[in-house]
C-alpha cells in the first residue's frame, strides 16, 4: 500500500510541535528554578536583618563610664570592637556523620544544585557566590548561641582594626602571663579571652583607627620576641599564631579567621570570656569591654618602626639567600632585615661561670642554671627566617601551612644519670660558635656575670657535608671524627 504523501507531512508538522512545546517547559522550569533560587538568597538576606534598629556607624558612642545595658548597645559596642570585613564573615560548620568542623563564608547560595560547587570550586573565586554580609542579627544570634560566627581581621585595603595573638601550648598560661608581662613594659593595653575550648587563650589588641595589617604584625612579632626574653619555651611557631597572619590579602581568599567571643554555649563552660591576670573571669563582661582602650595607630606604627630599626622584629637571621653579600659569615647575618647584630641580652639573674655542651650527632647544651634570656639567646642561634613563608607571601600565595621562622633547636628532658634538669639540642654546625654573643650584665646584687665563649673546634676527619631535610636540622653540617664533650668557660 502506497504511504499517502500528505499524512506523512501532517505527522511530521505535528512531531516538530510537540518538540517546540517541550523545549518551551524547559525553558519555563529552568527559569522556575532561577527564580526559586534567587528567592531563597533574598529571603536568607532577609532573614539577617533585625527589624529596624539603625545600622551602628561601626564606633560605639559611649565611654568606661556608658556600660550598656540593652542588646542593641551591647551589640554596637562589639561590632564596634570586633571589626573586621563587613561585607562577609565565616560560621562553624559541623560534618554530622564524622564529625569534622570547620569555617567557610555565609553565603546565600551554598549547597544550591547546579549553582554551589564547593569544594572543587572555593568560594573566593566562585562565580555564583552570594555572601552575606554583618548585621546586627549575626551577631545577636552568634550571642545568643544560634549559629557561631567569626570574622575576617584583614579588610579589603589590607588594612586592620584590631591585632590577636593565640596561645594554645600545654603551657599556655605562663606563655601569656609572660605575653602581657611584655605588653605592660611597652605601655600597650592587651585583652585575654580565654578560647572557646579553654585550653588556650586569645590576646587582643584594639586600634582607634585601621593600620596596615604588615605595621600591625610587626608590633605583635615583636611583643612576641619581648616576650621569648622573659619565657624561652613560648616557641618560634608563636610568629605563626597572629591574627591576620598576612601581610597582604593572597589570592582567591579573605585571610585567615578567628571566631568572635562571648558565644553563648562555650560562655556557659566558662570558656570564650576575658579573664584577669589570675585568669578569673571578670563579672560583667560588657562593662570591661565597655573600658576597653584603644591603642593610638601612631603608636602602633612608633613601635613597629624602632622594631625593625632595632632589628628585634623576629630576632632570628636571615636564611642567606636575601643578602647581597654572600661572603658574610651565615652567624653573623643580621636579624630581621636589620642592619646591626642584635644587642648582648641583659640578664639581672644569676649564670654559672661554666657551660658544658656535648657534640654527638648534634650539639646539645645542658640549661641547667642558664636564665630564660640566655636560653632565647641560644634558641635564636638556630633559627632562621623561612625564605619560602615571604616568597609565597610575595606572590600572594596562601601561607598557612608555611611558617615563617625556621626553628632548629629541640628542648628535652635529661633522664640520663637522672639529673634534674634539661639539654637543649641544636644541630651540629652550631658546635664551633656557641659563643655567640651572650654577654651578660648584672643588676642585681649577688648575680654573676660571664660570657660563653667560642668553644674548641672538634677535630674531623675528611668533611662530609650532609643535607638534613628534617626541618630541625635544616643547616648543613659537618659530621664530627666521635662524639667530644667540651667545657665552654666563662
Amino acid at each position: 500500500m502506497t504511504p499517502d504523501p500528505a499524512s506523512d507531512g501532517e505527522r511530521q508538522a505535528l512531531r516538530d510541535a510537540v518538540a517546540r512545546k517541550k523545549d518551551e517547559l524547559r525553558a519555563i522550569e529552568h527559569r522556575r528554578d532561577a527564580a526559586e533560587r534567587e528567592l531563597r538568597r533574598l529571603e536568607a538576606e532577609l532573614g539577617t536583618f533585625d527589624a529596624p534598629p539603625p545600622e551602628p556607624s561601626g564606633e560605639f558612642s559611649g565611654s568606661g563610664d556608658s556600660i550598656p545595658a540593652t542588646a542593641a548597645g551591647k551589640v554596637a559596642l562589639f561590632r564596634a570592637l570586633f571589626r573586621g570585613r563587613e561585607d562577609v564573615f565565616p560560621v562553624l560548620w559541623t560534618n554530622r556523620r564524622t564529625g569534622r568542623t570547620g569555617y567557610a563564608p555565609a553565603c546565600g547560595n551554598e549547597w544550591i544544585r547546579g549553582v554551589c560547587e564547593k569544594p572543587r570550586v572555593r568560594c573566593g573565586e566562585c562565580p555564583s557566590q552570594a555572601f552575606l554580609p554583618v548585621r546586627d542579627r549575626v551577631i545577636l544570634d552568634h550571642l545568643r548561641g544560634r549559629h557561631v560566627a567569626g570574622v575576617y581581621p584583614m579588610l579589603p585595603d589590607e588594612t586592620c582594626r584590631f591585632l590577636a595573638v593565640d596561645f594554645d601550648k600545654g603551657g599556655w598560661r605562663q606563655d601569656v602571663a609572660a605575653f602581657r608581662g611584655a605588653c605592660e613594659a611597652a605601655g600597650l593595653p592587651v585583652t585575654v579571652e580565654r578560647s572557646r575550648s579553654g585550653h588556650g587563650a586569645h590576646a587582643w589588641f584594639f586600634f582607634d583607627a585601621p593600620v596596615s595589617a604588615a605595621v600591625a604584625r610587626r608590633m605583635g612579632c615583636h611583643l612576641i620576641t619581648r616576650a621569648m626574653s622573659r619565657r624561652h619555651g613560648l616557641g618560634m611557631s608563636s610568629y605563626d599564631r597572629l591574627f591576620p597572619n598576612q601581610d597582604t590579602m593572597p589570592r582567591g581568599g579573605f585571610g585567615n579567621l578567628i571566631a568572635l567571643p562571648l558565644q553563648r554555649e562555650p560562655r556557659a563552660a566558662g570558656n570564650t570570656v576575658f579573664v584577669d591576670d589570675g585568669f578569673r573571669p571578670f563579672p560583667d563582661q560588657w562593662a570591661y569591654l565597655a573600658g576597653v582602650r584603644r591603642i593610638p595607630a601612631s603608636m602602633v606604627e612608633r613601635i613597629a618602626a624602632k622594631a625593625l630599626r632595632d632589628g628585634q622584629v623576629l630576632g632570628v637571621r636571615s636564611s642567606g639567600m636575601e643578602e647581597e653579600d654572600g661572603t658574610a659569615e651565615p652567624w653573623l647575618l643580621a636579624p630581621s632585615r636589620g642592619s646591626m647584630p642584635p644587642a648582648a641580652p641583659t640578664v639581672e639573674e644569676p649564670i654559672p661561670a661554666r657551660v658544658e655542651a656535648t657534640l654527638a650527632q648534634r650539639l646539645f647544651i645542658d640549661k641547667a642554671g642558664l636564665p630564660s634570656p640566655v636560653l632565647d639567646a641560644l634558641e635564636r642561634l638556630a633559627a632562621f627566617r623561612n625564605p619560602e613563608f615571604y616568597r609565597k607571601q610575595a606572590m600572594r600565595l596562601s601561607t598557612a601551612l608555611t611558617p615563617r621562622v625556621i626553628a632548629c633547636a629541640e628542648d628535652f628532658p635529661d633522664t640520663w644519670r637522672f639529673r634534674e634538669d634539661a639539654r637543649t639540642m641544636r644541630p651540629r654546625c652550631f658546635g664551633p660558635w656557641v659563643r655567640r654573643s651572650t654577654s651578660t650584665t648584672s643588676g642585681k646584687p649577688g648575680s654573676s656575670s660571664g660570657t660563653v665563649s667560642r668553644a674548641r673546634r672538634p677535630s674531623f676527619r675528611r668533611p662530609r657535608f650532609v643535607r638534613c631535610w628534617r626541618m630541625t636540622s635544616a643547616f648543613w653540617s659537618l659530621r664530627p671524627a666521635s662524639a667530644r664533650r667540651w667545657p665552654v668557660s666563662g
